[in-house]
This record gives C-alpha cells, structure tokens and sequence, in this order.
C-alpha cells in the first residue's frame, strides 16, 4: 500500500525510484558520505555499487614472489571413502582451493604442503577417523623427506599427490564428565553419547555447550579446564574424559566503561543496564550489546563479564566502545524523461548533546525541468530529532517538523506537519509506538478545490519482527499492525485508519540461493465519508512498493476525468522467488495483486494484477533493486509495462 506521505519517505537517506512507460532514470541516489563536519581528518573510502570512492591509489592485487606454479591430484584409497568426504578433504586443501594462484617459490610450496597435511588431517577427525593416514608427494618425493631449502623450479607445474587413507569412523566409547558436581550435567544432553559417529566437532561443540549451560545457570568462570581423549583402534572407539569447572554462582557487579570520550560515559554505563546485584545470565550482556549497538554512536561495542570476581564475589561487567564520526552528510538526484529531475540533501548528527541524541536535517525537491512554476514542484524540508533512553533504556522519543508539497494524479498539497512518540523495544523482536501527528494542509482533489484541512491523529503501532536479515531476509517473518484515530476540524469529521501487514521468508536450500518471499497487507479507514478524509491520509496502490506493472497511484477508484480519488480499504498481496546467480547477481519472477475500495469494507473493489521478473544486485547496504512488470488485467488508461528501481528488496 502507498499513500502519499510515502512520497517522501526517504527513509535515513534511500531513495526508492519509480519509473513508468518510457521514463529513464540515472540513479545516483544512495552516494551517502558518512563523513564528519569540521573535522580534521581524511575522509575515508566508500564503496557504492561495487565503485570504491574516496580511496587512496593501490595495487589490485599482492605481487608474488619468484611465482611458482603447481598441479594437486588427491586420490582416496581403502574402504570409507565416499563423495562428501571428498568433498570435505577438497575444501580443507589450500593446494586445491588456489591451485590456480601460484606460490612463492619452493619455500611457498613446500609451506602450504605442510599446511594441508595439517589441514586434512584434522578433517579426517572431524569426520570421527582417527585411524587416517595422509601421505603427500611433491615432485614425486614425500613431503617429510624434503629440506626446507629444495629448489622445485625444475619441476614447473610442480606435481603435488594428495593419497588419503580416511579408515574407518570411530564411536564413541566411555564419556564422562567430571568436576561439575552440583551442575547436573549429563554428557548425552551435550550429544556425547556412546556408540555415535565421535567427531571432533561434537566434542568441541559440546564443550562449548556445556559452558554455555553453566554460564545461564549463573556462573561466569565457567570452564572446560582440561580433555583427555584416548583413541582405541582395535575396536574403532574413543574414550572422551571432560575435566569441568564450573565456578561459583555470581552476581553482577558495577559496570566501566572503556572508548567513550565524546558520549557521556555515565550515559553508556546506564543504556548498558546491567544492574548490580543481579544474578549473572548471558542474554543480559547480549541484550545489553544489543541495545548499545542500536544507539548508532558507535563502530564497535563489546560487554562482557571480568575474568575474574571481585571481592564483594560478583562479576563486573566490562564495556568497550569505538565511537563513530557523528556528522554525515548525503546527498542525491534522479532523473525522469516524464517527471523531470530530482535532487535530495541531507545533515545529521548522532550526538548532538553528548547522549547519542540524533538531529537530522533534510530536504527533497522533484519535477525539475518538467515545470517552470516553483508553486508545480514537489519537495519536502524536515528536521527530525530523536533522544533514546528517556522513560527507561529501552524508550526512545522521536519528533518530526516538516514542510511539504506534491502535485500528483489524485490530488495537490500544500502540507505543515509535527509528530511527536515514543517508540518501546519490549525485546530485540519486539517493538511497540505510540505518538501524536498534528497537520494543517490546503489540498485539492477530486471532490473539492483548495480545502483546508487541521488534522490530529494517535498513531498506534506494534512490530513483531522475526527476520535473520532486515535488508535482504532469508528467512523468518515480519507482522505490523497499525492503528490510527483521527479528527480532521475543518470539516468536523472523525475518523479511525487500522492496517495490517505480513511477511515471510524461507529458503529452499541449505545454501539459501533460492528464498520464498511473501507478503500480506490491508487495511480499513471507518468513520467518515470518503470526501471528508483527508487526501493524503487514503488508501491507494500500484507502483514499486505495492502492485508492480500499474502506475504509482493506478490501482483503485478513479473519478470522470481518470484520476486516482483513493479508498477507505484495501488489499495487496505479493510472492517472489529470489534466485541468487551468483554471490552478486540475483534475478527474482514475482507477481502481485491489489485492490482499493471506496467502502470501508472492500465493497465493489476490482482485484488487479501484475507480473514480473527482477534484477538484484548485492551492495553493502542492501540489494540494488530493478524490477520490470506488466499488468495482467489492464485497462486502457494504464501503461503497457512498468520499470521500477531502488535500494533493497521490494518488501
């Protein structure tokens, strides 16, 4: 769903750019210079599409030394063998991982045979044979037999044989855990258990279990001190001894604070919100991590617990930081054969006060070129400030002042807006909003010329958001539902808005090269005629963000003279499937379905579609997105295809 403040809703700087018919866009939208103001230091580089800016002249790549090339074959003898083994020898071997990279000479050569000896054979006891042999030959002599000063360069290609005797996979024969006493635990709960596949990797991973499980039981100087593992090849089994500590149960203790010099380290130690005297539990130092990171002042956080008690017997907690550079600056423009040009700035500062307060100021204007009449443009102006920790740590206050104009289909405004809220991280899923949206408009549409409207709302607002990626997800989900009660005085007319909307991500594969997306959105205005709503403040669809293959605005009601009036509900519905090509590219076929209504409850509303296919290209900000779509039930007055392009997946 798109209604006409998400015209502006550039959000931290992205744009998100819609062409249509014949438009063609240069996308230079997104050059962000997170660079700092008055500052005496180099800006540094940044990397925008795959185009490294700001860096200094270097080298492509390292220069070799005395380059040596080389050929590696590895053969597997005797039982036990089979492809995925192979295929985890293969990734283990460097000599076959860069055989296309030549070596430093004969000392690189010989250097990197050692390494995979050491390499393979820790993959045969990953795999539980510790019965394996490993036999390498360079230049036709093992490798065991060549001094470290062997000049191989007669030999170019050097031929290196990797010959693997995997044996056969041992079990695991009497595991014990001692030294935990009163931690009850039981080696089988940890996957040790007798007559399993004895991997080194379930030992190392059940070590690390087994500190975990200490740990949330309130013990910070929980360890696993010492191994003893005997292997028995006559009968294929391995005896696995954990020696334990567990440590006392602790409290916490005071929290320092180690890198902040510009934010107030008082104020680190309190967004920290370690409190003392609390029992010791590790989601508490993650939490803590987590909430810190979300102040966006610093490059790095680290909170952790002290190796060592103090002399009250709890555990102080330790807080390192990396400050950021506060100020940044962005700027950017597009460019419409229909709708003209465009250009964006913006000035921020992420601890304006000393408290990770955050003050942004910006600015857009569009249809440059495609009028003379500044009164025809569209732009926005707007001073956003956010102060976090303000009723608790995990609140934050967020207010907006902003000035704005558009000229669209279905109406024109002229537009002075003030928000206020608060927004309450109830968990790191878990997000709920509230606040308070004042705005005074002078809008024309299609039911009246110029009317001024002085409307308030409440915004209501809950997130619930399960996503292993915000920009690119690949699996997990995300819910929002919003409600907003309104009173536009002007006019005397009452209103209530209530939308919902949800996503899904799965991935088909254990690689995640193709992902199942999905996304559900609707949503009601009840209260007053459609006339007496705001323009703004109605449902519409179509465009890059809701019905792709329709005009922005094109799906839904329309008056005599084909123009876009909105609707008091809607409907959209959207499934792609995101195949990654390569590490980069991806291509993404996808439909989409909406309606709007004039009613309330979908009455009379005309479903349409679109269909697809997309083109992804993966940044470090997020997926640069182009997506081409044609309408499946168009009419006369929509276009023959749509082209849309912008910063991150379509939902």
């Amino acid at each position: 769903m798109l209604n006409a403040p998400s015209c502006f809703a550039q959000v931290r700087g992205w744009f998100r750019l819609r062409l249509q018919k014949a438009a063609l866009f240069i996308v230079l939208a997104g050059l962000t210079t997170a660079t700092a103001i008055f500052a005496p230091t180099s800006a540094k580089a940044i990397e925008i599409f795959g185009l490294k800016l700001f860096e200094p002249a270097a080298d492509e790549g390292v220069t070799v030394v005395d380059p040596l090339n080389y050929t590696v074959t590895l053969n597997i003898e005797g039982e036990g063998g089979d492809e995925g083994l192979r295929t985890r020898l293969e990734g283990a071997s460097e000599l076959i991982q860069s055989k296309e990279k030549p070596v430093s000479g004969s000392v690189g050569l010989i250097s990197r045979s050692n390494s995979d000896f050491e390499q393979l054979l820790g993959a045969l006891y990953e795999d539980a044979r510790y019965g394996g042999v490993v036999r390498v030959r360079v230049a036709g002599r093992p490798l065991e037999d060549l001094p470290p000063d062997t000049d191989l360069t007669s030999f170019e290609p050097v031929p290196v044989e990797i010959t693997v005797v995997p044996g056969p996979q041992f079990t695991f024969g009497t595991v014990r855990l001692e030294g935990g006493e009163g931690a009850d635990l039981d080696p089988v709960t940890f996957g040790l258990i007798e007559g399993f596949p004895a991997r080194s990797t379930t030992i190392l991973d059940a070590e690390n279990k087994i500190v975990d499980t200490l740990r949330r039981q309130g013990r910070p100087l929980a360890e696993v001190s010492d191994r003893d593992i005997v292997a028995n090849h006559s009968a294929g089994m391995l005896d696995v001894v954990l020696f334990v500590s567990p440590g006392p149960i602790a409290a916490f203790g005071g929290t320092s604070v180690e890198g902040a010099s510009k934010v107030d380290s008082g104020f680190v130690a309190y967004m920290a919100g370690i409190s003392p005297g609390k029992t010791y539990h590790p989601d508490e130092l993650e939490a803590s991590e987590r909430r810190l990171k979300s102040l966006e002042t610093f490059s790095s956080v680290t909170v952790r617990g002290a190796d060592e008690l103090d002399e009250s017997g709890a555990v102080p907690v330790q807080v390192s930081v990396v400050e950021r550079k506060f100020r940044y600056i962005g700027l950017g423009a597009t460019f419409s054969s229909t709708e003209g040009g465009g250009l964006e700035a913006y000035w921020g500062h992420r601890n304006l006060f000393g408290r990770a307060e955050k003050l942004r100021v910006e600015g857009s204007v569009a249809g440059l070129g495609d009028t003379t009449r500044f009164g025809d443009l569209t732009y926005r102006g707007a001073l956003l400030f956010e102060k976090p920790g303000v009723l608790g740590r995990a609140t934050t206050f967020k207010s907006q002042l902003a000035i704005a104009q558009e000229d669209l289909d279905a109406y024109r405004r002229f537009s002075v807006i003030g928000k206020a809220g608060l927004t309450y991280d109830r968990t790191k899923r878990q997000t709920f909003s509230a606040g308070i949206d004042v705005e005074y408009a002078r809008i024309t549409d299609g039911f009246a010329a110029n009317r001024k409207t002085l409307t308030t709302a409440l915004p209501l607002e809950f997130v619930f958001d399960a996503r292993d990626d915000k920009l690119d997800p690949k699996s997990g989900f995300r819910l929002l539902t919003h409600v907003a009660p309104a009173y536009e005085a002007y006019q005397g007319n009452a209103f209530v808005t209530v939308r919902g909307e949800a996503s899904a991500y799965r991935a088909l594969d254990e690689a995640k090269r193709f992902v199942v997306a999905g996304r559900l959105a609707g949503g009601s205005i009840i209260g007053s005629p459609l006339s007496g709503i705001p323009a703004n403040r109605r449902f519409y669809a179509g465009g890059g963000g809701s019905v792709r293959g329709y005009s922005y605005q094109g799906v839904g009601p329309k008056n005599a003279a084909g123009n876009p009036t909105g609707g008091k509900s809607y409907f959209e519905a959207s499934a792609e499937l995101r195949i990654n090509v390569t590490e980069k590219i991806g291509i993404v076929p996808f439909i989409d379905a909406g309606a709007v209504s004039a009613g309330s409850a979908f009455e009379n509303a005309r479903i349409r579609t679109g269909a697809g296919i997309g083109l992804r290209y993966a940044t470090p900000f997020g997926p640069l997105r182009v997506d081409v779509a044609v309408p499946l039930n168009r009419d006369p007055t929509d276009p023959k295809y749509g082209i849309y392009a912008g910063i991150g997946q379509a939902f």
